[in-house]
């Protein structure tokens, strides 16, 4: 048995309508996790420059956040999905002034700016851990050659450095650059601030940052884009989907079931046909009677 109508193009309807939402490119420092269902959106937490002449609300920060070393020896600055708003100069290791400007994460230390990553807007997940991760930072301390790709030779190569003594590993040194990596906890307090920012530690090599943010933002929700629909907008695509169903399963059963054809495959034929027939007389006295009175 060939299923209705209806059951094959609604599945079909749906589905179009889920592609076409999942077409459009999210937006900036915001992150969909489909192990949940929540929207993520960093933005709130950002901390954004002043514009010239406008005054700071209450609420407004007029820098960025900081995290307290403790026995580091330094504090730290960072912005979430941004540059920070301080003016940066002399960055150690970043020769291109414009660099400067796309500083997320710095610490001074004797006197000296150091970079610790470069904006970026794109959270990940690990896992279940929502992470934010800055890279090309200052150079590190001590260069390091252990991840440099290695050369693969064959016997006769291997004889040939065997017997020849005065060759030496020509391998280049490559320049590590510091990086930030901030994991997201989930804070509820209302009384706490937007975000708060706390130092975890540092690699061995002083090459790698760890902090965790704590903030209602990490929480999740509901995204803007599925809460454009207004009730009436929720109410006309029910109204539509029901008049769909309607149109599309009387037609299904009148041809099926009822074996009718032509215009009385529509549901409730006899009604609609007696109410448009009731119109079309009533507009055809109508417009006779016009025409007599003007005779």
């Amino acid at each position: 048995m060939r299923p209705p109508l209806p059951a094959t193009l609604l599945p079909l309807l749906l589905s179009s309508t889920v592609l076409a939402a999942d077409t459009k490119e999210p937006k900036p420092c915001t992150i969909f996790n489909p192990a949940n269902g929540n929207f993520y959106d960093l933005n709130s937490i950002t901390v954004q420059p002043l514009q010239n002449h406008k005054k700071a609300h209450k609420d407004d920060r007029i820098e960025s956040w900081h995290a307290r070393g403790w026995d580091y020896g330094t504090n730290f600055t960072l912005n979430f999905c941004a540059p920070v708003i301080e003016s940066l100069e002399d960055v150690v290791g970043i020769e291109e002034s414009n660099l400067w400007k796309n500083v997320s994460a710095f610490y001074e230390y004797n006197e000296k700016i150091y970079s610790i990553g470069q904006a970026s807007a794109e959270p990940i997940f690990r896992g279940r851990k929502l992470i934010l991760n800055y890279t090309d930072g200052s150079p590190c301390d001590s260069p390091s050659t252990h991840f440099a790709p290695r050369k693969i030779n064959d016997d006769d190569d291997r004889k040939h450095h065997k017997s020849s003594s005065s060759d030496k590993d020509t391998t280049p040194e490559l320049v590590r650059r510091k990086s930030t990596l901030i994991s997201f906890i989930c804070d509820r307090d209302s009384l706490a601030p937007k975000a708060h920012l706390s130092f975890l530690g540092a690699s061995p090599d002083e090459c790698t940052y760890f902090f965790e943010a704590r903030s209602m933002a990490a929480c999740g929700g509901v995204s803007e884009e599925q809460q454009t629909l207004g009730p009436g907008g929720v109410f006309g695509v029910i109204a539509l989907i029901a008049a769909a169903v309607y149109l599309l399963g009387g037609i299904a059963y009148q041809r099926t079931v009822m074996h009718q054809r032509g215009w009385r495959q529509l549901p409730n034929y006899n009604l609609w046909a007696g109410i448009f027939g009731f119109v079309y007389v009533g507009f055809g006295n109508r417009k006779r009677d016009r025409k007599n009175r003007f005779d």
